[in-house]
């Protein structure tokens, strides 16, 4: 007779756990086969709900009823309503600041100050700064980022690689600072101090950053940066300044919003009271522009115009191609596809989390590991995996920090070289996949797939790589036991 409790009969196998995560892969693989670029806008998500419902077939063969699954799939998808709120935000803000003048206005003084040569590394270097004072990503690309993309646009400049730089910038700045919620999580689920934690990743993070910064240097040098002539240039500012009334009062939002983020305002209310203010900054100094809107006359038209760019953004009527293209954009309704996205995954990780797939891959995982360098490498390689199955780089951090915890313990390592490694990874690296809520957030805020950006994401993808460098290496490893501040103990 079995000692097998009902309880050990529900854990499953790790065949249980990798069959619905390979035919996911299969599935997108054919999605991206056959669509392509436009794999995120229906494809993925039919093949993750497919998978989500596969995943709930093999729990309920372990004993799982259909109830405990739907409840991980809605459970999955409650852990984003936070992110869906923002994204809804962030498209009304994009649409209203079109409208108020407010992104127009960046693009036209941006375009003359920013050189064409030294564009990608000062995008990087500017959403870097930003980043760090406001400990936002997203609302750092949702702002300064689509601005410069509208900039480099009109400079005639490569948006994959200017995606590349604003992310790489933002994610650096998201990583580093006090305020960013990411850094926070790392740090709590290990149990360490938050500022030796942002200490100790300072051995990866600067490393990664540098590169990238030489790298996106040596782009704008040596690449053909020409694309756009002086006079097409002029041609775009004359349009720009036919449209709307460019003035340092447009950029009363972006002041007001940076200010917010600043002082710790959360990140929903603050993109909100953003959007609020370019539409009133639309009525009274953008009246011409918000009445072509609203597709009328008198004062309610003010109204109609201002409601119409929060919930279906601002349509150009410039007869500049690039002027048009630039500025038909944001709304509510721009993001729509992306929180269809965003709900798919975390539908499918929900169920994963739910019937155990996700902690016995981890486990599996582990079983291997007979080194620092092992563990390093296994500890990023399941961050990323987990910002793949599950769809949410909270759990990508949070999952592996709760696993991999006693493993660095065995090996001799302090906490705080797990919380970096999960900072390397899980918090990098999950704007480097679509159906992922960062990289589904990028690509629609920014305009570019995530696979046409991904590769220029430097640091991105520079971080993870270091941080299993320094694994084998045996570089900058705290041991176990140290009982010191960072400082003393890097000394030693």
């Amino acid at each position: 007779m079995s000692s097998e409790s009902p309880q050990d009969s529900r854990n499953p196998s790790l065949l249980d756990a990798l069959i619905p995560l390979l035919i996911l892969i299969c599935l997108l693989s054919l999605s991206v086969f056959f669509y392509g670029a436009d794999s995120s806008y229906g494809p993925n998500q039919i093949a993750l709900l497919l998978c989500a419902g596969v995943a709930a077939l093999v729990g309920m063969k372990n004993g799982f009823t259909w109830k405990e699954m739907e409840g991980g799939m809605l459970h999955g998808m409650s852990l984003v309503f936070g992110a869906i709120l923002i994204l809804l935000a962030v498209g009304a803000l994009i649409g209203s600041w079109i409208l108020a003048g407010t992104v127009p206005s960046m693009i036209y003084y941006g375009v003359q100050m920013l050189s064409p040569q030294w564009f990608y590394a000062a995008s990087c270097v500017i959403c870097a700064v930003v980043g760090l004072s406001i400990g936002s990503s997203w609302t750092t690309a949702g702002t300064l980022g689509v601005a410069l993309m509208g900039i480099a646009g009109a400079l005639g400049l490569d948006p994959a690689i200017t995606a590349g730089a604003v992310i790489s910038g933002a994610y650096f700045g998201d990583k580093m600072s006090p305020l960013s919620d990411t850094t926070n999580v790392a740090a709590a689920v290990t149990s360490n101090d938050l500022f030796l934690h942002i200490r100790h990743m300072l051995w990866t993070t600067i490393p990664a950053f540098t590169i990238a910064l030489i790298v996106f240097a040596a782009i704008g040098l040596m690449a053909d940066t020409g694309q756009a002539s002086a006079e097409d240039i002029q041609q775009l500012l004359g349009a720009l300044q036919e449209e709307f009334s460019i003035s340092i009062v447009s950029l009363l939002p972006l002041a007001l919003l940076l200010f917010m983020a600043w002082r710790r305002v959360p990140a929903y209310p603050t993109l909100i009271i953003g959007a609020l203010v370019g539409c009133v900054i639309a009525m009274f100094f953008e009246p011409n522009a918000t009445r072509q809107l609203a597709g009328g006359e008198g004062p309610l038209s003010l109204l109609k115009g201002a409601w119409h760019s929060l919930f279906d953004g601002y349509k150009s009527t410039s007869s500049n191609e690039a002027v048009a293209s630039l500025l038909s954009k944001g709304g509510m309704s721009s993001m729509l596809n992306t929180i269809w996205l965003i709900i798919s995954a975390m539908a499918f990780g929900g169920v994963m989390e739910r019937a155990g797939f996700l902690e016995r891959i981890v486990r599996w995982a582990l079983s291997g590991v007979k080194t620092v360098g092992g563990l390093i490498t296994s500890t990023v390689f399941t961050c990323f995996g987990m910002n793949a199955a599950a769809g949410d780089q909270y759990m990508a951090i949070i999952i592996p920090g709760r696993m991999f915890r006693e493993a660095f313990e065995g090996k001799g390592l302090h906490g705080l070289n797990l919380s970096r490694t999960l900072e390397d990874s899980g918090t990098i690296t999950s704007v480097l996949i679509p159906w992922n809520t960062c990289g589904a957030y990028m690509a629609a805020t920014l305009g570019i797939a995530t696979f046409s950006y991904a590769p220029f994401a430097l640091f991105n993808i520079l971080c993870p790589l270091l941080a299993i460098a320094y694994g084998w290496l045996h570089f900058k490893q705290m041991p176990l036991g140290t009982q010191q501040p960072l400082q003393d103990a890097e000394k030693a």
